[in-house]
């Protein structure tokens, strides 16, 4: 199966995961987690409940956003810490990070693309307009769409070469870095 294949069957069965329950974070989790070799037991589901609704319904970033990141961390996190003591270690761990490769650019292609589309990474902001109808059918629907899309774009980073997407330049930032 080609890798749009792949990442066709993962957006479909996260698409499908909400109208079976699942909330946001699980959807695009366990769509992974089903759908490519995890390395992880099917219980590691129950790690993505709790960033429904912005964690816990408090509306912070999207819930699909940190299933998204759970499971590419999953496949393409830090296993170890680096070697040594005190000031090395600190440089080591920057390096992994921001450098080039540096696994913060591919978590940081997540959210961006979600951005892009979206407008918006916070629960609070992309649901605002149905607050006092929660769940309500236009509701469910957009955040299913949001669902898909992040499944989407989760699946082709944890499909990636990790030293490719490893070298993209970042989105936006906090820490306002500005590549080409």
């Amino acid at each position: 199966m080609s890798n749009e294949e792949t990442i066709e069957r993962v957006r479909q069965r996260a698409r499908k995961n909400f109208s079976l329950g699942y909330n946001c974070s699980e959807c695009v989790f366990e769509a992974l987690l089903g759908e490519l070799e995890l390395d992880l037991p099917p219980e590691a589901i129950r790690l993505a409940t709790g960033f429904g609704g912005g964690v816990g319904l408090y509306g912070g970033t999207c819930g699909a956003i940190a299933g998204a990141v759970l499971a590419v961390g999953a496949v393409h996190g830090r296993r170890n810490l680096p070697e040594g003591e005190g000031l090395e270690v600190a440089q080591k761990s920057k390096q992994q990070f921001y450098g080039r490769p540096g696994i913060y650019r591919i978590f940081n292609q997540i959210p961006n693309e979600i951005a892009a589309k979206y407008g918006s990474t916070v629960c609070g902001e992309l649901t605002r307009k149905w607050q006092s109808q929660w769940l309500c059918r236009e509701h469910a629907l957009s955040c299913r769409e949001l669902i898909t899309d992040a499944a989407g774009v989760a699946a082709r980073l944890a499909l990636a070469e990790r030293d490719v997407e490893a070298n993209r330049p970042f989105g936006a930032n906090v820490e306002g870095i500005k590549e080409q």
